[in-house]
């Protein structure tokens, strides 16, 4: 089964980060680079990114038939994907185990969700 591990952040985080050592933030990103390591070794990992702040995003939605695009941020909460990692996992436990190596469970949390699977339909 597919899973995605969510990667979140908000201005408290990246206040937080900005205040690291340069040492701290280079560790920072070496869990993550040794967590991918791990994973496709494994075979686990299907890809994993970091996303840009959401004020570089866009919102597209249909109003009255026609394509309205909004800049970011788009939601009234503070919090924003980050990035994530979609993975292949025998079960959930085995990618929360994965997850929670990840310097980020330290501060926001981070979400493990699973990916829908069409096949799931084909018992109903």
């Amino acid at each position: 089964m597919k899973y995605l591990i969510l990667i979140y952040s908000n201005p408290k985080s990246r206040a937080a980060w900005d205040k690291l050592t340069e040492e701290q933030q280079m560790k920072f990103g070496q869990d993550h680079y040794d967590l991918s390591d791990k994973l496709r070794a494994s075979g686990e990992l299907i890809v994993s990114e970091g996303l840009p702040g959401p004020e570089t995003g866009k919102g597209v939605s249909i109003r009255n038939g026609e394509v309205v695009v909004t800049d970011g941020p788009f939601a009234e909460a503070k919090e924003y994907l980050a990035g994530f990692y979609l993975v292949e996992a025998d079960d959930i436990e085995q990618v929360i185990a994965h997850a929670a190596t990840l310097p980020d469970a330290h501060n926001d949390g981070i979400e493990v969700r699973p990916v829908w699977d069409p096949s799931m339909l084909d018992g109903m």
